[in-house]
C-alpha cells in the first residue's frame, strides 16, 4: 500500500478491536455457511500439499477465529489427515501480538481449545498489504476477507468538507471511485497469482447496495455525516485547525455490486484473463447489534457506552492521524477523547436513530486456470 499522503490504517490494538466490533463478527458468522459450502465443492489437492488459508486484513483475529475453526473442521471432515496452514495478513503496524495471543489461547475467553493446539494446523502472520502478493504463486487454497478491502491504496485527493467519499463533492468522489476501481483490479490480480487452480476467495466487502445503503446509513442518523459535523465543530471551536480538519479524510471507497462484478463480466479484462471467475454475488445488511440491544433494554447510557467504542475501534486512527504531530501527545489524546466523548454523550441524550448497520457485498470467486 502506498503510504504517500496516506493515513495510517490500523484497528485499535490490545484486543480492543474484536471486543468492540460485535457487528463485524456477526457478519463473518453469517457468511460461515457460504464458506463451508464452497470448501465442500473444491477439488482435491495433491497429497503432499497443505490446505492453505489466508485471512486478508485480519486485525487481531478475534472476529474471524470462529470461522477459522469451522473451516478447519470442514477440511478435516473431507480429509482427516490433511495438514492446514492459516496465514493472517494485515499491515505492519497491526497488533500481531494480540492476534498470536488469541490463537494461542492467551487472550479472551478460553471456551474452546486454542486454535494453535489443533494438530496439523500451522499458523503464520504476514505484515503485508493485500495490495501486494503475500504467499507464493499457486499455493493458496482459500482466501477470505471481511470488512477490509474498502481501504484503498492511497488518498487521491483530500475531501474539503466531509470525511468520507460518501459525502464528498462529485469531483472528489470521482477521484476516489477511480482509485477504488483500479485498486480492486490490483487486489484481484495479486490473489490470482496466489491461488492454486480450483482455489477460491470468499469476500465480504463494504458496499453501497442496490437501495443506496452503506455502513451507518441505512435508516436514522447518518454516521459519516455525524463524524463530519462533529469534526467541523472542533474546527469552529478552535480545537483543531483547517489543515487538521481536511486531513481527516478516510482512505476508503465503497463500491456498488456492479462495480465489484465489472472485471468478471468483461472476458477481456486482466482479471478474467488471469483465470478468476465470479460465482456467488449478493448483498446483505447486518443490523447494528447495539441498537438491537437498546430496543430491549432501553438504557440510553448503556447503549451509548457500548455503541461509540465500536465506531472508535476502526475510525480513531484516521482522526488521530489528522492531528498535527507537533501537538503534545496528551493534547492530541484529549482532543480525541473529547470528540468521542461528546458523541457518546449525545447518543445517550437522544439514542433513537443512531445505529451502525453493516452493508456488505458477498462474492465467491474461483481460480479456474
Amino acid at each position: 500500500m502506498n503510504t504517500t499522503g496516506a493515513t495510517k490504517i490500523a484497528m485499535r490494538g490490545a484486543g480492543y478491536y474484536s471486543s468492540n466490533t460485535v457487528g463485524a463478527k456477526a457478519v463473518i458468522d453469517k457468511v460461515g455457511d457460504l464458506v463451508v459450502e464452497a470448501i465442500g465443492r473444491m477439488p482435491a489437492i495433491a497429497d503432499a500439499q497443505p490446505f492453505s488459508i489466508a485471512d486478508f486484513g485480519a486485525a487481531d483475529g478475534g472476529t474471524s477465529i470462529d470461522l477459522m475453526r469451522r473451516m478447519v473442521e470442514a477440511i478435516r471432515a473431507r480429509e482427516p489427515d490433511r495438514q492446514i496452514t492459516i496465514t493472517y495478513t494485515d499491515l505492519p503496524h497491526n497488533d500481531f501480538a494480540a492476534l498470536f495471543r488469541l490463537t494461542q489461547g492467551l487472550l479472551g475467553q478460553r471456551a474452546d481449545k486454542p486454535l494453535a493446539d489443533i494438530p496439523g494446523l500451522f499458523i503464520f502472520g504476514s505484515g503485508t498489504s493485500f495490495y501486494r502478493q503475500i504467499v507464493p504463486d499457486g499455493s493458496l487454497s482459500f482466501g477470505f476477507s471481511a470488512t477490509a478491502m474498502h481501504w484503498i491504496s492511497a488518498r487521491p485527493c483530500m475531501i474539503k468538507d466531509h470525511v468520507q467519499a460518501v459525502g464528498a463533492a462529485p469531483a472528489e468522489c470521482e477521484q476516489f471511485r477511480a482509485q477504488g476501481l483500479a485498486d480492486w483490479d490490483t487486489i484481484l490480480l495479486r490473489r490470482a497469482r496466489e491461488l492454486r487452480r480450483g482455489g477460491k476467495l470468499l469476500l465480504a466487502n463494504f458496499c453501497v447496495d442496490e437501495a443506496g445503503r452503506y455502513l451507518g446509513a441505512t435508516v436514522g442518523v447518518n454516521m459519516f455525516d455525524e463524524f463530519a459535523r462533529r469534526w467541523r465543530g472542533l474546527l469552529a471551536a478552535g480545537r483543531i485547525n483547517e489543515a487538521e480538519y481536511v486531513n481527516a479524510t478516510f482512505q476508503q471507497f465503497y463500491k456498488t455490486p456492479d462495480e465489484f462484478a465489472a472485471p468478471f463480466r468483461d472476458a477481456n479484462s486482466p482479471v478474467s484473463k488471469a483465470g478468476l471467475r465470479l460465482g456467488h454475488l449478493s448483498t446483505i445488511v447486518t443490523p447494528c447489534p447495539y441498537a438491537a440491544d437498546h430496543l430491549n433494554h432501553r438504557d440510553a447510557a448503556a447503549f451509548a457506552k457500548a455503541y461509540v467504542p465500536t465506531l472508535r475501534s476502526w475510525s480513531e486512527t484516521v482522526f488521530a492521524g489528522a492531528l498535527d504531530p507537533a501537538r503534545p501527545a496528551d493534547m492530541r489524546a484529549a482532543i480525541l477523547d473529547d470528540f468521542y466523548g461528546a458523541y457518546e454523550a449525545d447518543v445517550a441524550q437522544a439514542p433513537d436513530g443512531h445505529r451502525m448497520d453493516y452493508v456488505h457485498c458477498l462474492m465467491e470467486i474461483t481460480k479456474v486456470s
